[in-house]
């Protein structure tokens, strides 16, 4: 294969410019000559100079951009026979041998028709004296990889799609705002969100922003008086003190009857049944703008490195190909396979078999639902008559990390919910040891899904010696029967020192479950923690400005960011933001590597170049420090460019938590409640940490834990994502095959 296209098509979703990047890039470094299509389908169809070969800076600067530079448009055109025909040809006149297609379902399905006609409509174009019988020689196949770009993740293939995560931010942004608006004049505000075939961002959104009510197509209302059912809902909510009252409707939902349920109507219910002084508000296109996320950078550049492994290594007569992410692997899904799925759904809607269409979309949609039910409640289940009621502490540990509270909240409802009594400790394990516990209810956590922080307290301090005697003293008085640790490497620390005692203090042999939550992502039993997602956005978010900065003089950054020895923020962050060097700790840093790359900088700046970024864990090396480095370019690139550094420090542990963080943070509580709760009946005193491990939530005894620690440099001894190394690498060049040397960092 020597000439591939890429085009965008339908709907545009952030990231779109970041997955054409790493396309082109790719394709390029892969000795490939790489055509992009303006317009999507109506630019294939129109040909000429809609049709262009790309270069390695052609794609320089985008990987910031929302929207998508290469445009996108809707064509009737395609839709015939006669409009293929015509974007077979020009195809052709390009001797374009494979595509790689970046949109949704619709975009996608039309590769899927192409790939399938292929051979009649260039036998056609023979037949008909348009094409030589050698260029058709040349062209008996076309292969395709799509990347599904699509705010709604309405399509399989993919856990989210490319831009999903990005709507997400938009979407909770906004009705973080109205919360605190809609408190202030205790109003009531419903929102309508995207999705007109797919609940996905709705209910997200609404787990992410403690939202009272949600409607979405997968499972309407299961009455059909749901409007007496809502009333009731929110009426309680204001009863119990609730200043502030939320309704997000997906764009297609409807009641049980296929009746469209409008915010109109809604509005107009709570207005007439409750008196509610309520609001609209529509976000519509303002969910599809603006700077992709750093999830959504990072997801599109991984999805389009691999759309060209996958072009490159198939079969062109084979069938066409989605490249997705599952958990943090990389997949390779069948097109049809994945159109016919996606199809399921809405046909299961379309039947009114809500069951279904609410099973197909996966277990974790499943799951998150019926999580939600919960959350949105006013007041809890009473329990059961014959139901054991349990006594289970939260205590944290460690560093602040954003998405704290949102697992507090989370544990908090669902125990509660269930029966049981769930204490919170103050102070993280100073506080266990001085017995500052108190008993958390259904309203003290309201408001805690989107804070920031932690409302219990938190700290680095491990209990020894007779702190040991003064924590099983107040378990015993407390009767608490166990416990779920929130927090970081010193919380897991202090848990693990807990469990090794149980010999030695019977009030330690209790189940306890560690969940992780830490910006620096360096705990055992998981790929990512709670907190790590927020933290890369608050170092993107800072490092996009530091970029305008230093573009407008001719400059260098060296920025900092956190991580211990974990260069987990490093790596990642390099590769959101396009840095052109990322030193890790993991990989060292000699002098040799900085020489050659200050002679490399040097050699840019002299042909042109404006802008100059390195990120630096902060554990990178002892001796060669961010200011060692700053003063080094800046002596050696003399008069080319200046050198500033940026040391981002504490604000990378600040600010709300992101709607990953969010929902990932009350997933994994409600499976530690499970965990306990299960434990605690079968009488098992067993203890575990809980994590994402490709794409599952999984378990992890606290007996294995040691041996997956590097206790030296507080990390797991085996880190996913240090594979990403070579495409943050090469993505960064001036271009392809420059260094020949592969990649350092």
């Amino acid at each position: 294969m020597k000439r591939i296209a890429v085009f965008t098509s339908g709907g545009d979703a952030q990231g779109m410019n970041a997955a054409l990047r790493a396309v082109v890039r790719t394709g390029l470094e892969r000795g490939l000559e790489v055509f992009a299509i303006y317009e999507g389908y109506a630019g294939m169809v129109e040909g000429g100079s809609r049709i262009k070969p790309m270069t390695w800076g052609d794609v320089g600067g985008i990987l910031h951009l929302g929207g998508t530079i290469i445009g996108s448009a809707r064509c009737k055109e395609f839709r015939e026979r006669a409009g293929r025909l015509r974007a077979v040809h020009n195809l052709l006149l390009h001797e374009i041998e494979g595509l790689v297609v970046i949109g949704g379902d619709g975009s996608l399905t039309g590769a899927d028709i192409l790939k399938r006609e292929w051979t009649g409509l260039v036998q056609e174009l023979v037949e008909t004296g348009r094409v030589s019988k050698n260029a058709a020689e040349r062209a008996k196949s076309l292969a395709v990889v799509g990347i599904i770009g699509s705010i709604d993740n309405d399509m399989f293939g993919s856990d989210i799609t490319t831009g999903a995560d990005t709507a997400l931010h938009r979407i909770i942004e906004a009705t973080d705002a109205i919360s605190s608006t809609a408190a202030s004049h205790q109003r009531t505000f419903v929102v309508e969100v995207m999705g007109r075939h797919c609940g996905y961002l709705a209910l997200m959104s609404a787990m992410a922003s403690g939202a009272d009510w949600v409607l979405i197509p997968e499972s309407p209302p299961d009455v059909d008086d749901w409007e007496s059912k809502m009333c009731e809902a929110l009426l309680h909510g204001r009863e119990v003190g609730r200043r502030d009252i939320m309704v997000i409707v997906a764009e297609g939902a409807t009641d049980r009857n296929g009746k469209e349920i409008t915010t109109e109507h809604v509005k107009k219910v709570l207005e007439d049944r409750l008196g509610e002084d309520a609001r609209i508000t529509v976000l519509g296109h303002v969910q599809r703008g603006g700077a992709p996320s750093a999830f959504d950078r990072n997801l599109s550049t991984m999805l389009g490195a691999e759309a060209i492994e996958a072009i490159t290594s198939m079969d062109p007569n084979g069938e066409p190909l989605i490249v997705g992410m599952q958990g943090n692997k990389l997949t390779r899904t069948r097109l049809d396979v994945a159109l016919a799925k996606t199809k399921a759904v809405a046909d299961a809607v379309a039947a009114k078999n809500f069951d279904e269409a609410l099973a197909l979309r996966g277990q974790s949609f499943a799951e998150s639902f019926r999580v939600v039910r919960t959350l949105v409640r006013a007041l809890p289940h009473e329990p059961a008559p014959d139901q054991r009621r349990l006594r289970l502490a939260i205590v944290h540990g460690g560093g602040p990390a954003p998405g704290m509270n949102t697992a507090v909240r989370a544990a908090v409802r669902i125990g509660i919910d269930r029966g049981h009594t769930i204490l919170g400790v103050r102070n993280a394990f100073r506080g266990l040891v001085n017995g500052e516990i108190e008993e958390l209810n259904w309203m003290s956590v309201n408001g805690w899904a989107g804070r920031g922080g932690s409302e219990l307290g938190t700290n680095r301090a491990v209990p020894k010696g007779r702190d040991l005697y003064a924590i099983a003293r107040h378990l015993e008085e407390q009767k608490i029967d166990g416990i779920l640790m929130v927090g970081g490497w010193s919380g897991y620390q202090s848990i693990l020192e807990l469990h090794g005692q149980r010999h030695n203090y019977p009030a330690f042999d209790i189940p306890m479950i560690c969940l992780p939550a830490t910006i620096n992502n360096n705990l055992p039993g998981t790929e990512l923690s709670v907190g790590a997602d927020t933290a890369l956005n608050s170092i993107v978010s800072a490092v996009d400005k530091i970029k305008q900065s230093a573009v407008a003089s001719q400059r260098a950054f060296i920025v900092e960011v956190m991580g211990y020895y974990c260069g987990y923020l490093a790596l990642m962050g390099a590769l959101a933001t396009g840095a052109e060097r990322f030193y890790l700790h993991e990989a060292g840093v000699t002098m040799r590597d900085l020489v050659e790359d200050v002679e490399e900088f040097k050699h840019a700046f002299q042909h042109g170049k404006r802008l100059g970024l390195i990120i630096r864990n902060e554990k990178a090396n002892e001796v060669y420090s961010t200011h060692f480095m700053r003063t080094l370019f800046e002596e050696e690139g003399g008069d080319l460019f200046d050198v500033r550094e940026a040391i981002l420090g504490h604000l990378q542990q600040g600010g709300t938590p992101s709607p990953f963080d969010r929902i990932f943070a009350t997933r994994l509580a409600v499976r530690c409640i499970d965990f306990l709760e299960q434990a605690i009946n079968n009488r098992e005193s067993s203890g575990a940490c809980i994590g994402q491990i490709q794409g599952d939530i999984r378990y992890t005894s606290l007996e294995d834990v040691p041996r997956q620690m590097d206790y030296q440099h507080s990390r797991p001894l085996k880190q996913w994502w240090m594979d990403l190394r070579p495409i943050a690498r090469v993505l960064a060049l001036p271009g392809p095959s420059v260094r020949g040397q592969g990649y350092r960092g």
